[in-house]
């Protein structure tokens, strides 16, 4: 299908001189406020989500599905928007998206049980993943290949501020002016990018012929097989994984539906997704720094307010106030990156990032029960700038060889498989976080026994603690004792169990910048069509 969406002229067809104009950097720019909304709002609800558990009435466990029936939808729409778009035309689909995101997402505000909210986060996210391909596709068909490394810069400004923002911006409303309010911040970015691609993309006729074509043999199994996955990923630890019957059905069901749509996208003639892409060097290499870089990108952003929220018992403004730090600096240092990279090869630049960011995960694997706000200030900051240098470089490095007739194709195949990675790292991390505070809690347990003169000691005193405070039976704050013992094991298992997580971060990083200098460098202003 994307061989199609080449040659109808239904996906804009990239310039060929050497400078954009005013007109298609509008175009460009209201696309990335599309995808910056979209990508935002995977995390905007993270810091409130006891709150709107509480506003509509359902327990933590089930509060989880406000956040994976999101990403389910944006995930499954991502690799369709480049068929989408060419039925339908690329300026009609993407403002009538742009249009269903903001409505949806104000509908959640008036969602007063589980199932409402369910279904409107999933279709907000169906309505916000197409924005995310086709921002990507416009710098990379909109911008001539000199341009496109500032464009890439911009996008890259979307996909990595977005997610360390999120909370801040949900932690601030949501305490001082209530979760309902998390739901309408996209009502006016999205009326402005609408203005702006109505008045400045072109207007195409629809093909709906295009849908007797569908390869929906590959949509279905693709929707179906991702969807499962999914589930899979955040309702998994929560089950103790496979001991689950329904977690092993799901993983059952997403592993059979997923082979059969990578046979379906290797052997029919016009394929939903352009998995051959991947046989080339620098796009398959890119993508899995892509992936892993997605699973260190979504996983601290995930991990940092956990550790906050459950040991330090930091509300959801204070969280959000500690993610700024990595949010704030990148806005002054990513549009300087375009600078770097026609000075210095993007493989090293990138690979310089992704070891600052690396650096920055393993700065956090020495935690205590001291370490708060204050204490993330600095790896905060260092995470920021290795970010900032992160992804323009390997955008351009992982489209440098794509033809410009692929250059959707190869958008949405980036995209999912960068959100997709950042799901199985939530998922994954989440994990060695349990397994890795039940491991410390038994080391530790097995230290505490009442044969140590220490744990007699520390036990008289936290006694003598009780009794001072008002309880006057001796067994009861003998008692009592006990349990506040096995609460600071149990705080302190946790903090361990964190520091551990934070060093898984940091050597998937690794990976990703040792994969990155396999790439071929790429020409200078390489983007997609560059040779």
């Amino acid at each position: 299908m994307s061989s199609i969406a080449a040659t109808s002229g239904a996906i804009p067809q990239p310039r060929t001189s050497t400078r954009a104009s005013a007109r298609e950097w509008i175009a460009v720019l209201a696309g990335m406020i599309g995808a910056f909304m979209a990508i935002l709002n995977i995390q905007i609800t993270n810091a409130s989500l006891l709150d709107i558990e509480g506003g509509i009435g359902t327990g933590v466990d089930n509060g989880a599905w406000i956040s994976t029936s999101y990403l389910i939808g944006e995930i499954v729409v991502i690799p369709l928007t480049a068929y989408f778009s060419n039925v339908f035309s690329f300026r009609r689909y993407i403002l009538v998206n742009s249009i269903l995101f903001p409505l949806f997402s104000m509908a959640c505000a008036f969602a007063h049980d589980l199932g409402t909210m369910i279904l409107l986060r999933g279709l907000q996210g169906f309505a916000g993943g197409v924005l995310i391909p086709m921002a990507f596709t416009m710098v990379l068909t909109k911008l001539p290949k000199s341009q496109q490394p500032l464009g890439l810069a911009v996008f890259a400004l979307s996909v990595t501020f977005a997610p360390a923002i999120g909370p801040t911006i949900g932690g601030y409303l949501t305490e001082n002016y209530g979760w309902q309010t998390i739901f309408f911040i996209n009502t006016i970015p999205s009326l402005i990018m609408v203005a702006a691609l109505a008045l400045t993309l072109e207007k195409q006729p629809m093909q709906l012929h295009l849908l007797k074509e569908g390869d929906w043999a590959g949509i279905i199994t693709m929707a179906i097989g991702l969807s499962a996955l999914q589930t899979v990923l955040e309702e998994g630890n929560k089950d103790d994984w496979f001991s689950s019957p329904f977690i092993v059905k799901l993983g059952i069901v997403a592993f059979v539906f997923l082979a059969a749509f990578i046979w379906i996208e290797l052997t029919v003639k016009k394929p939903l997704v352009k998995l051959r892409l991947l046989t080339q060097r620098n796009f398959g290499i890119g993508v899995l720094v892509n992936v892993l870089v997605g699973v260190a990108l979504f996983g601290t952003v995930y991990i940092l307010p956990q550790y906050l929220g459950q040991v330090q018992r930091y509300n959801a403004e204070q969280i959000g106030n500690v993610l700024a730090w990595t949010g704030l600096p990148q806005l002054l240092l990513i549009p300087l990156v375009p600078v770097l990279m026609k000075r210095f090869d993007a493989r090293y630049i990138g690979f310089l990032g992704i070891s600052i960011f690396a650096i920055s995960c393993f700065m956090n694997i020495t935690l205590s029960a001291n370490n708060g706000g204050d204490q993330f200030w600095i790896p905060n900051i260092v995470r920021a700038i290795g970010q900032a240098l992160v992804l323009t470089p390997i955008t351009a490095i992982t489209t440098a060889g794509i033809a410009p007739a692929d250059a959707a194709a190869a958008s949405g195949l980036t995209n999912m498989l960068r959100n997709l990675g950042g799901a199985v790292g939530t998922a994954s991390l989440g994990t060695i976080l349990t397994k890795r505070e039940q491991f410390h809690s038994n080391i530790i347990g097995q230290s505490i026994t009442l044969t140590r003169d220490e744990v007699r000691d520390r036990l008289t005193q936290l006694s003598g603690y009780f009794t001072q405070h008002g309880v006057t039976d001796p067994a009861v704050a003998s008692q009592k004792a006990i349990v506040a013992l096995g609460q600071i094991v149990k705080r302190q298992a946790l903090i361990m169990g964190f520091s551990d997580t934070f060093a898984v971060i940091g050597m998937v990083l690794a990976l990703a910048a040792v994969a990155l200098l396999l790439t071929k460098k790429p020409q200078a202003g390489g983007g997609a069509g560059a040779h």
